[in-house]
């Protein structure tokens, strides 16, 4: 399912953008954005046409349409222990949206906000567009290694409003385990504390881990969490602009549906895309199971292949279609080597820039393994052969 058949690179090179396919030149292979190469489900697609056949695009209701919430509320209920009311299930364009929409909703000018470091550049925006202040949580850089609690508590202060949790944590892949969530979920409840759990990446975990929701450990610390979702790394939707963000409660419901300004119809949901994702979430597990036994291989070539690269060190990835090696011993800067590797092989990757991933991202790189076999053995031996150059 998951060969390189399966990629259509002259539709990739036309539709793929955002460092991808469309945005780089010819002959180059872009590891960057995190988007699959393959094409999604058959089944979606066909929902997609359906809907379509019968002409009407009408307005969707404001919070998302009742089959699209029904859907997101079944899933996180049934396969990630998270009591889940479709009523406070609230449909968003994008998981970027969401998490701009819950800051707008709980951050105030001078708030303080919790992220840690590395972490996706999302976090920070959005809490300093909101006027916000975003407070920089240092974490180790290897995913096996647990957090330390009591530093990240002596962070807190009287103008902390909301902790950041991205997990799977993108660029490193660290999967949170149940203690270290526990720990965090109790400081939440200590300090009445906001938690904006960004779990786009909560399907793509590697064995033997296993993902746990902050919100389905217990009762008290569902109730301080909004869980914030998309569709487009597991479904390779991106495109359609599609995400969840579920509140625990009523209360906190209207806050975020008021920040959405989704009643105003400035902002919303398409159609399209609410159906898409109801069809992924419903019919679509065996695809996505496939998937995840697919890029388990990609991470191992990633993995080795990196790894016997003189000046490369890359550990291994606990979840996200990620590799993040430390590249300091090649003696080239992160942007150096970007350029150099787009350049001589025709590789292009993301480099671990403060302002993309926080000053803990110096002297690495990101490259998405969410591709095929053949193309991801070329790149290691296009940037091997390179590196053996210097």
């Amino acid at each position: 399912m998951f060969t390189n058949n399966e990629i259509q690179l002259d539709i990739l090179k036309k539709r793929a953008f955002n460092l991808r396919w469309a945005s780089v030149p010819d002959g180059v292979i872009p590891l960057t954005a995190a988007d699959p190469d393959f094409p999604c489900a058959p089944e979606i697609s066909e929902a997609i046409n359906r809907y379509s056949s019968q002409r009407y695009f009408s307005y969707a209701p404001a919070e998302g349409h009742s089959f699209f919430r029904e859907s997101v509320a079944n899933f996180h209920s049934l396969k990630r222990n998270v009591n889940t009311n479709p009523a406070h299930v609230l449909a968003v364009d994008s998981a970027a949206y969401g998490i701009y929409m819950t800051c707008k909703a709980f951050i105030k000018k001078g708030d303080e906000a919790i992220i840690f470091n590395p972490v996706d550049f999302l976090f920070k925006h959005s809490i300093e567009a909101n006027q916000g202040v975003s407070i920089s949580f240092a974490i180790p850089l290897q995913p096996d290694v647990i957090i330390d609690i009591n530093e990240l508590e002596k962070l807190i202060t009287s103008k902390t409003k909301m902790i950041c949790l991205c997990n799977p944590l993108n660029p490193t892949g660290k999967v949170f385990t149940k203690t270290e969530l526990l720990l965090i979920g109790q400081l939440a409840i200590k300090y009445n504390l906001i938690i904006l759990s960004d779990e786009i990446w909560s399907d793509i975990v590697f064995e033997p881990n296993v993902y746990t929701s902050i919100a389905s450990l217990d009762e008290t610390i569902r109730q301080q969490t909004v869980i914030v979702t998309g569709y487009s790394k597991s479904y390779g939707l991106a495109g359609l602009r599609a995400g969840s963000v579920i509140a625990p409660n009523d209360k906190i419901f209207e806050i975020l549906l008021q920040a959405s300004e989704h009643q105003s119809t400035v902002h919303g949901c398409n159609v399209l895309a609410q159906v898409a994702v109801a069809a992924a979430l419903n019919e679509c597990e065996y695809w996505l199971k496939e998937f995840i036994i697919h890029l388990t291989h990609m991470r191992n070539i990633c993995v080795d292949g990196l790894n016997k690269i003189d000046g490369f060190k890359c550990l291994t990835p606990q979840g996200c279609y990620l590799v993040f090696p430390d590249i300091t011993k090649t003696g080239l800067s992160a942007e150096t080597l970007q350029k150099k590797l787009i350049e001589e092989a025709k590789v292009a990757i993301v480099p671990g820039l403060s302002q993309w991933f926080g000053e803990r991202a110096t002297g690495h790189i990101r490259l998405s393994f969410a591709t095929s076999e053949d193309i991801i053995k070329e790149s290691i031996y296009r940037i091997t052969k390179t590196i053996n150059k210097l």
